[in-house]
């Protein structure tokens, strides 16, 4: 159980009722009981305020008059909510040691305090740090090496030399290091192009279920400080991301594309390959890059769902554009 008044410390807010009101762990608005938290960040749920039966809301000041019970007003309430989800639900406590069913190599280097799962592979010449979490059935190959307090969760792949940063936490089947698609076409066949380069993970990066990163083919594949990769994403090889980057699932990146820092990246998004995107680039979801973007600021592409007759006619008028363009050029021509 926390206190408004020790919430309120860590998120930088003001109560507005009685801070020794206490709380143990947060809800919805909709759904949240009195001895929960919830929080009001998007206006579509303001609805639900007034009659919410949350011990207490995380919101603006704007909305403060319509809580019905205590508040805490802050400044931004979902960086709040996320601040306090996170001291009302600490990170589950893991025993040191090496389970019975794991495989650890007798050259590798482990650390007192690492926690090694069942079924867990750990192969020669690895480095594991501080408080390092190896969950069951992770595959950690040779050569890698692992900062403190990074977590891999369950069925992650680690390959060949790959170095990962301090606290990392990496979700269920992401496999980091393996091959890119280097290939090249010998009189009509295809050959490997041999992968040479490895991945390197910076500090304090997420990685989601399921998501990829290649190796590189000669120099590494670079994940900078603070990236957050959501679930389902393939990084291709020698790729770089700067730091603080954050990419939404599903989204694609082709290799020896060079993001920038601080760029927002939605779900869906695909980027060809060898192209150069600036710091503070906003790609909204969905949208297709195939040039490079020299200059901060939002982009978009493609088109929004509409009912499909609609649709079927402005495909067929697009088809057109090429034949509308050549007759504006013909009547303009003829009147000069």
């Amino acid at each position: 159980m926390w206190t408004l008044a020790q919430i309120a410390d860590l998120v930088g807010g003001v109560v507005k009722g009685d801070d020794t009101f206490q709380v143990d762990s947060v809800g919805t608005l909709q759904d949240a009981k009195t001895n929960q938290l919830s929080f009001l960040a998007n206006t579509k749920y303001k609805k639900y305020l007034a009659a919410t039966r949350a011990g207490a809301v995380l919101v603006s000041e704007q909305s403060l008059a319509d809580v019905p019970n205590h508040a805490i007003v802050v400044a931004d309430p979902y960086v709040a909510y996320a601040k306090a989800a996170s001291l009302l639900n600490p990170v589950k406590q893991h025993q040191t040691g090496i389970h019975a069913s794991a495989s650890v190599s007798p050259d590798s280097h482990v650390h007192s305090s690492v926690s090694i799962g069942a079924q867990a592979v750990i192969g020669s010449a690895v480095e594991l740090a501080e408080n390092v979490i190896i969950g069951p059935g992770c595959v950690v190959q040779s050569g890698v090496k692992i900062g403190s307090d990074t977590r891999l969760t369950a069925n992650v792949t680690l390959c060949d030399s790959v170095q990962i940063g301090k606290r990392v936490l990496i979700h269920p089947g992401v496999v980091i290091g393996a091959d890119g698609f280097g290939i090249a076409n010998d009189q009509g066949k295809w050959i490997k192009v041999p992968q040479l380069g490895s991945v390197r993970v910076g500090n304090d990066v997420e990685i989601g279920a399921n998501t990829t990163i290649d190796r590189g083919a000669l120099e590494d594949t670079v994940i900078g400080n603070g990236v957050k990769l959501d679930n389902q994403i393939q990084i291709g090889h020698n790729v770089i991301i700067g730091e603080n980057t954050v990419i939404a699932g599903s989204a694609g990146v082709a290799g020896s594309t060079r993001i920038g820092k601080n760029c927002v990246i939605g779900g869906a998004v695909i980027l060809a390959g060898h192209l150069e995107i600036a710091d503070g680039v906003h790609l909204t979801g969905g949208t297709a890059v195939s040039k490079s973007i020299t200059e901060s600021g939002a982009y978009s592409s493609g088109m929004t769902a509409e009912p499909s007759q609609q649709w079927r006619r402005n495909i067929v008028r697009y088809r057109q554009l090429d034949k509308l363009v050549d007759r504006v050029k013909q009547l303009e021509s003829k009147n000069k």
